[in-house]
């Protein structure tokens, strides 16, 4: 772990000369190490990848987040039903008041740090709460050149014009809040003529491509994602 303009972060570098810098937003599980996993493998594709943590600033370190994640997949229905209230209550740091322009701040601290070391080039990817940011921070700065929100919420309709950059975006069918605004969210990017491109797994649950998430894991959404996301950054970075 190190620090960028005051952010910690985890930096995950590849062999050679990096194609363009990727910013990996985790989960609202925070800084897991799911997430380095993740960075690693980006890293492996030809990107140096840089993983915020956004989340210990309000209370969700990785442990946290971790026993977080247990409670979430607990095998035994019984026991994960009586996790909700603990569950809510873990959660309830990364959807305080506030929070959203302080999560927004450290990823532009960020930007900032990568444009220093001499990056033209930025894209941003992640999942769930990362997906959110993901697109929050494509909204907000000019800088970032693609973004790739897995399962996230898409900005209400007055920001959807503040993005400038492509947008690969990818949901599962089975994930009722996220899929009943879709419709909103496809017309808006079509009226504001975003370039704008889905994939909605059939059958699919929210969080498909967490593989340490047994209840909601798919091998063949992940396989395809993986796929479809390294194909469309390697066309954004080699233009």
């Amino acid at each position: 772990m190190e620090t960028i303009n005051g952010v910690e972060v985890y930096r995950a570098t590849p062999a050679g000369a990096p194609k363009g810098a990727l910013i990996l937003i985790h989960e609202i599980w925070g800084l897991v190490d799911h997430i380095k996993t993740v960075a690693n493998r980006y890293a492996t594709d030809g990107y140096l990848v840089i993983a915020p943590d956004l989340l210990s600033v309000q209370g969700i370190t990785p442990e946290v987040g971790q026993d977080l994640v247990a409670m979430m997949t607990e095998p035994d229905e019984e026991k994960r039903l009586a996790n909700q209230t603990a569950l809510r209550e873990g959660m309830a740091p990364a959807r305080a008041p506030g929070y959203a322009e302080v999560a927004l701040d450290m990823l532009t601290r960020v930007v900032d740090g990568l444009e220093t070391e001499g990056f033209d080039k930025i894209a941003v990817l992640g999942f769930c709460f990362g997906g959110t940011y993901s697109y929050a921070l494509a909204a907000q700065d000019k800088r970032i050149v693609a973004a790739v929100p897995f399962y996230g919420t898409a900005p209400q309709d007055d920001r959807i014009p503040g993005i400038t950059c492509p947008v690969l975006a990818f949901y599962g069918e089975i994930d009722p809040p996220i899929m009943e605004d879709y419709p909103r969210v496809e017309a808006a990017m079509a009226k504001n003529n975003i370039d704008w491109e889905s994939h909605v797994y059939p059958g699919v649950q929210h969080a498909f491509f967490n593989d340490t998430n047994k209840l909601r894991y798919n091998a063949e959404a992940t396989a395809d994602s993986w796929k479809r996301s390294t194909e469309f950054l390697n066309n954004i970075f080699s233009s």
